[in-house]
């Protein structure tokens, strides 16, 4: 192992031992508080762009398996952990040591730090960019190439990780519900979800106008989740507007609830240091129940701009820290919520949400 050094836009340099790729990466710092599903996180294209500190303290103790991938690889942009395990519990075939992954990958990591400091340091002073790097060493170089790290604030990323062409999801039965996907950095978890409830259909490109689609093809639309500034997406906002026109259901997750709000006029903002994990309490304000989500999005919903005027409710509120986490239109069967009820990883107690879907579109 190389030595590797890490510079925060703070001041903070620390020195730790590197894993993955030889070289420098840039991205906004921020931390995931799972204690599993590692790949799964670091294959999330809604991390685009993102040095992700992972606060358990060994990761890779299980290695990771090709048919557990949310994408087509890993996304990342850099990685800072407690320690990689050097052995992985699984064997056989489709399984790889998480290190080599990263190494074909091209992601840099650091590890043997007090993950817990960068954890505080970004709790305390919000989300800054990052470097970490196993070239350079120098405070004064490091500084210099912190500044090329580009801003999450008015970052258009969807179309970064989205398909390039459209292609088939799921199987067509009797009774299946036939949607169009609007691919923002879908997580495959998603798909999983909707397939497995009878729904089918078509993912297109970020870029696709409502123009270009048959609208009488399909029951239904849905929004995924995706990285980078909900606001800057202004394409994606008019499909979202175009898509509520048709009358047809619509379902949005993460960055989806985002696009939702800003197509009926609401407002978004960066927050602090964002949701990242696996056990965010939500409550559902319609049937006063709670439940156990999992969670990524560094942007959220003003609930000040949710007004009578604007056609919005309210649906699910976070109870951690009182920010919204779902929304439905008043005069149209659409609906979207913050968190990812697929949570891959992370607990099932929001799945209801997709049945919930099935059911707007069979009524």
């Amino acid at each position: 192992m190389n030595t590797a050094y890490l510079l925060t836009e703070n001041g903070t340099m620390l020195k730790g031992k590197s894993f993955g790729a030889h070289g420098t990466s840039l991205g906004e710092l921020c931390f995931n508080t799972g204690m599993t599903g590692y790949q799964e996180v670091f294959s999330d294209p809604s991390y685009f762009g993102q040095t992700i500190i992972m606060t358990s303290p060994h990761i890779g103790n299980y290695g990771n398996h090709e048919q557990e991938f949310q994408s087509k690889g890993f996304q990342v942009a850099g990685l800072v952990c407690g320690f990689i395990a050097e052995i992985t519990s699984r064997i056989g075939e489709g399984v790889q040591h998480l290190d080599d992954r990263l190494k074909e990958s091209g992601i840099v990591g650091i590890q043997g730090l007090d993950t817990r400091q960068l954890v505080q340091e970004v709790r305390d002073n919000g989300a800054v960019n990052v470097v970490i790097s196993t070239e350079v060493s120098e405070i004064n170089e490091l500084q210099k190439l912190l500044k090329k790290a580009p801003s999450m604030h008015n970052a258009e990323l969807a179309s970064k990780v989205s398909t390039d062409s459209p292609y088939a999801f799921g199987s067509e039965a009797e009774g299946g519900h036939r949607i169009a996907v609007l691919d923002l950095g879908i997580k495959k978890s998603i798909l999983d979800c909707l397939s497995t409830r009878g729904f089918y259909g078509t993912v297109f490109p970020a870029h696709t106008s409502l123009d270009t689609i048959d609208v009488n093809d399909f029951k239904g639309f849905f929004i995924s989740n995706g990285p980078g500034d909900p606001s800057a997406t202004d394409y994606a906002i008019k499909t979202c507007q175009a898509m509520i026109q048709t009358g047809k259901p619509l379902f949005g997750i993460c960055l989806g609830m985002q696009i939702l709000a800003l197509s009926q006029g609401l407002t978004t903002y960066k927050m602090h240091f964002g949701h990242r994990g696996l056990n965010h309490p939500v409550k559902n304000l319609e049937t006063n129940l709670s439940e156990i989500t999992s969670q990524n999005h560094g942007f959220a919903v003003d609930r000040l701009s949710i007004t009578e005027a604007s056609g919005v409710l309210e649906s699910h509120v976070n109870l951690n820290d009182d920010t919204v986490e779902g929304i439905r239109l008043k005069n149209a069967p659409a609906f979207a919520v913050q968190y990812h009820p697929e949570s891959n990883p992370g607990p099932h107690d929001s799945r209801y949400l997709f049945d919930q879907f099935a059911h707007l579109i069979q009524s």
